[in-house]
């Protein structure tokens, strides 16, 4: 009772511009003023150093590698692109609504300076003072769904695991049926695999150029998705990181912060969609339907 009252008296004692502001600051807002919300310090660029510019014919695909998580797929993989590993290799496997995978299908490249084959690191223990930002809603994958410095990840602190998931755009090496045999060969997925998670190593997302990826051209699914024409083959005309790559050629691109206040607003934007086309709220997010927002840097004087 005297909680109550104490509510109460203090409700009284505010005025009425001051329930006006209160109450519009509570008001759930819609994702369009959270964006509008966001300032230059809740945007943040890529670390050049873990983002790799792969060029393909029909354009540009860059992917966004883990500072987090799976450091030996990390390492791997630019180690590969160091040496050029990729450059002239090929997708050759593509399956609608699955994965686009690429690298040599006929398996006789050298590795150059890179492993033979990998530890795998489906999930690994919670680093101290990882930054995990939750989704705060039920997950059928994870006991809990979040972000990790802009990779969506599961959670679960009660066995101290931690791993990134399979959803768009989500860069991981395939295998063979042995547990540690993942070495060269990527796939990108073309939609959510959740099931994947904690089967196989995701270590990076694309970030620009998923509708790159979206467009190359796919084999039929009674063949495993592997395009029978090697005529038919995206090639993959380059791979660089982009600390290797000429200035000229830098996108300013910049990812929203994962950790900021911010984000925190998105996600219940997301949740529970407002404004006047939206007739029923949800009360739920699912990981893969929050896609990160990434833009390229506004150009000072310019609006976005």
């Amino acid at each position: 009772m005297m909680k109550r009252f104490f509510i109460g008296a203090a409700a009284l004692a505010m005025t009425a511009p001051a329930i006006a502001q209160e109450a519009e600051e509570a008001a759930p807002k819609t994702v369009a003023e959270v964006m509008e919300m966001a300032g230059d310090a809740d945007w943040i660029a890529p670390n050049p150093d873990s983002t790799i510019y792969m060029r393909v014919p029909h354009g540009l695909i860059v992917i966004v590698l883990s500072d987090d998580l799976a450091p030996g797929h990390v390492e791997q993989v630019k180690t590969l692109v160091r040496e050029g590993y990729y450059d002239g290799l090929n997708f050759y496997r593509v399956i609608d609504g699955f994965v686009a995978q690429g690298g040599d299908a006929a398996e006789e490249k050298d590795k150059g300076s890179a492993a033979a084959s990998l530890v795998a690191e489906y999930e690994e223990p919670i680093p101290d003072g990882l930054a995990f930002t939750p989704l705060g809603n039920f997950d059928g994958y994870a006991p809990e769904a979040g972000f990790i410095n802009g990779m969506p990840a599961g959670i679960d602190r009660e066995r101290d695991s931690v791993w990134l998931a399979h959803c768009t755009g989500a860069f991981a090496f395939g295998r063979n049926n042995e547990r540690d045999s993942a070495s060269t060969e990527f796939y990108i997925t073309l939609q959510p695999q959740r099931y994947l998670d904690r089967n196989l190593t995701v270590f990076g997302r694309v970030i620009w150029g998923m509708d790159v990826v979206q467009a190359i051209k796919r084999g039929r699914p009674n063949n495993g998705g592997v395009i029978e024409n090697e005529e038919d083959w995206t090639p993959i005309l380059s791979a660089r990181l982009a600390s290797d790559v000429p200035e000229e050629e830098l996108l300013d691109l910049q990812m929203m912060d994962t950790n900021s206040d911010v984000f925190l607003e998105l996600i219940e934007a997301r949740r529970n969609r407002m404004g006047e086309f939206f007739y029923v709220q949800h009360d739920y997010l699912d990981l893969c339907q929050l896609q990160l927002p990434v833009r390229l840097k506004p150009v000072e004087g310019e609006s976005e």
